[in-house]
């Protein structure tokens, strides 16, 4: 499992993730006092482990990365409106931007998953040729 780049990628987006639980949004403002913000990076955080515990089911390990993405990208687009919609020019800390890194290391990671299943599926189809020669 941990041999895969992939899973590296997966393994680093989660601990972005997660982080934003321990961190400030903008002053003493944290991403977990407001509920909507809670709730979409407790979602995203399943998914990812989700997607690290299910490295047997290519298929569905894809999907599940491709929804952690969107969902990422949702709260990063939140995080952009609400940082916009503020009037009072706040000054957001770095973890504000660590939705857009997993965002890109998710998709990363769901094209080698995919890569690597193609790559099964290919072995699997010359092997089965080969046995119908013989």
């Amino acid at each position: 499992m941990w041999q895969r780049v992939q899973t590296l990628y997966l393994a680093i987006a989660t601990a972005l993730i997660v982080a934003m639980f321990f961190c400030d949004k903008a002053g003493d403002v944290s991403f977990v006092s407001y509920w909507p913000y809670l709730v979409l990076l407790i979602l995203i955080t399943l998914l990812d482990l989700l997607a690290l515990t299910t490295y047997k089911i290519r298929v569905f390990q894809v999907r599940t990365t491709v929804l952690a993405a969107l969902l990422t990208l949702a709260l990063q687009a939140w995080l952009v409106v609400d940082f916009i919609v503020t009037g009072n020019d706040p000054v957001f800390h770095v973890p504000a931007v660590f939705p857009l890194v997993a965002v890109i290391l998710d998709i990363m990671a769901a094209r080698g998953i995919w890569a690597d299943e193609l790559m099964v599926r290919s072995a699997s189809r010359l092997r089965s040729s080969k046995r119908k020669n013989h």
